[in-house]
């Protein structure tokens, strides 16, 4: 995922984004790291100790987005035939989501956009 995408993702300006992640600001506030840290898919706990935790491995969060797209695509694409008369079942549907998955991983760039 590019940091323009991080910036787009957790609403925080790119400088900003740029500054925490090279760690050249000094006191980042704890909404800019939570919402940074979620856009990550990290969870980040700050107390006495910092703690960081990666709930899922960055492939399993690249897949959970790119099945997350593909879901979204095909329910539009389902909407569409559906209006047309020629909705299909749903295990065709499931297949054409795991095909989408498949597609939007090879192509990284369209699975961070909007």
């Amino acid at each position: 995922m590019t940091k323009t995408a991080v910036a787009q993702r957790a609403n925080v300006s790119l400088p900003t984004v740029n500054r925490i992640l090279s760690g050249k600001e000094r006191m980042p506030t704890v909404p800019n790291l939570h919402a940074i840290a979620k856009a990550l898919g990290v969870v980040v706990r700050i107390g006495a100790t910092i703690e960081i935790e990666e709930p899922q491995s960055a492939d399993e969060y690249r897949r959970t987005q790119a099945r997350s797209k593909a879901k979204k695509l095909m329910h539009m694409v389902q909407g569409t035939m559906s209006l047309e008369d020629q909705a299909v079942d749903q295990h065709t549907i499931d297949a054409m989501i795991e095909d989408a998955t498949h597609e939007l991983l090879k192509a990284n760039r369209r699975l961070w956009g909007a």
